[in-house]
């Protein structure tokens, strides 16, 4: 992977996961909502379109191969997919599982209520568990 610097406002509210071929994967610290976040590493990026176009196609399967492990660790009935960035600009993709019962349904979920702390424990078990849905990445 390519050197590059993770934001530090993406860093401190998300828990390091994984390491795909493009993407660093990371669980956002907000137990309200399972969520993941792929961040390219690759120093510079702000839009998708900033990616060559190679790595779009990966970023394309990541998000795929991420989406499919947070349904199958967390048996959400939605995923909720995008790229915002506007409050962090660095490229980043979220990566969000939902379901009716959640306290934004069926809105978006930012702003909806305070992010609730993962109990470390938990955050841990989740964390592993994606992990080893993750590693089926044929990269």
């Amino acid at each position: 992977m390519s050197c590059f610097t993770i934001n530090a406002r993406l860093e401190g509210d998300s828990y390091f996961v994984t390491n795909l071929s493009l993407c660093s994967v990371r669980l956002m610290k907000d137990a309200n909502y399972p969520w993941l976040l792929l961040v390219p590493c690759r120093p510079d990026l702000v839009e998708i379109i900033d990616l060559e176009e190679e790595d779009q196609q990966q970023l394309m399967r990541e998000i795929v191969l991420a989406s499919k492990a947070l349904r199958s660790v967390t048996d959400c009935e939605k995923l909720n997919v995008g790229a915002l960035g506007n409050q962090v600009s660095q490229l980043h993709v979220h990566v969000i599982g939902r379901f009716r019962s959640d306290s934004a349904w069926p809105g978006p979920v930012w702003g909806v209520v305070p992010a609730e702390p993962y109990d470390p424990e938990a955050a841990e078990t989740l964390i592993e568990r994606l992990q080893d849905e993750l590693s089926a990445d044929p990269d």
